[in-house]
């Protein structure tokens, strides 16, 4: 890959669904054998070599009600010469550095790129750099939909179903800790 685009890590959630669903923290400070989902999802990052900022509460805290988009055209404006970005919620944390990769190498051919897998729309999406102005512009808590709908997308077929199971309810993050189990990683140990 020549121009590598930037991973754009959604941070700054207040995680209300997961709260609601009986959690007693954040989701994102929630263990999962032994790291926290947050971890896991920055350990895919590192593992795909791909350059990437992490947009944080502390990022958005002065917008009176800030959702998704804020934190995508937050993450976009501190990254301006970047060659395309792959947007990223920090609760996804059983992606695959593979499915990185193949969202960034489709996106050099591609304006918009959404991993599908077993037909289900995942992240990352990716955006080319053609997006940067419209995603510039997003507010509320809508995602980038209306950037998507703008613009010629490739859906892309990924055998990683991490790029759809996010961690929204103490259910999940159960679910979750069993399908890592399943990989072999064990309670207490580092991927």
């Amino acid at each position: 890959m020549t121009a590598l685009p930037t991973v754009i890590v959604l941070a700054a959630g207040r995680g209300e669904r997961f709260k609601a669903s009986g959690a007693t923290q954040d989701k994102l400070q929630s263990l999962l054998c032994g790291q926290t989902v947050r971890e896991h999802v920055l350990a895919a990052v590192r593992a795909s070599g791909l350059p990437c900022h992490v947009v944080e509460r502390s990022h958005t805290s002065h917008l009176p009600n800030p959702g998704m988009a804020d934190s995508i055209a937050c993450g976009v404006a501190a990254t301006p010469y970047a060659k395309g970005w792959l947007i990223l919620p920090a609760d996804l944390p059983l992606i695959q550095a593979s499915t990185l990769l193949a969202v960034a190498k489709a996106l050099q051919a591609h304006e918009v790129v959404i991993p599908l897998y077993q037909g289900q729309q995942g992240h990352p999406v990716g955006f080319g750099s053609m997006c940067c102005a419209s995603l510039l512009q997003l507010t509320g808590d809508f995602g980038a939909r209306a950037v998507v709908a703008r613009h010629t997308v490739c859906r892309l077929d990924v055998d990683d179903e991490g790029c759809v199971l996010d961690v929204d309810t103490v259910d999940a993050l159960t679910f979750a800790e069993i399908r890592m189990q399943d990989r072999g990683i064990q309670k207490g140990s580092a991927n």
